[in-house]
């Protein structure tokens, strides 16, 4: 599937929501007024996947911050953004159904994962569930055992990438 990578853009922000709204449980999804508070503070750090047909297919977005550590606040309060911090998070891979297991959440992890290196960030941390960790591995990641965090009641472990 040709898709092309880009900077998301303000008006996109309810879209983003939906999508995020289909791709996490409710109690993890963040929800539109947070995602659009995300943008607003760090809209350098949100990326979508665009179909040629310009549709949509997914996005990827996280702050930036010194502590290299996910803390769950780090998701509800985008005030928290440090610009000029050492860690690039990921606070959600998203890639709508249909379009799932054709590359496109590499595409959108590496466009990141790039940024961030080029900014000149030490590293990039996650947190995900268990069944994920194989996944964000094949890219660098090195699992730091389960997180302290109780986002959406779900067990999650810290992933820690390195530059």
């Amino acid at each position: 599937m040709k898709i092309r990578i880009r900077n998301a853009r303000q008006n996109e922000v309810k879209k983003l929501a939906d999508i995020e709204a289909i791709c996490f449980p409710a109690a993890e999804a963040a929800s539109e007024k947070e995602i659009a508070a995300r943008f607003l503070s760090f809209p350098e750090n949100f990326y979508v996947a665009e179909t040629i047909d310009g549709k949509i297919a997914g996005f990827i977005n996280g702050c930036t911050t010194d502590t290299p550590v996910l803390k769950d606040e780090l998701y509800h309060d985008a005030s928290l953004h440090e610009p000029d911090g050492a860690y690039q998070t990921l606070f959600g891979l998203n890639v709508l159904p249909e379009y799932r297991c054709q590359g496109i959440a590499e595409h959108l992890l590496r466009a990141l994962m790039d940024a961030a290196e080029e900014k000149g960030k030490k590293g990039m941390i996650l947190t995900c569930k268990e069944h994920m960790i194989h996944y964000y591995q094949k890219f660098g990641f090195q699992n730091y055992g389960v997180a302290d965090s109780s986002h959406g009641g779900a067990t999650w472990y810290d992933m820690q990438i390195r530059f």
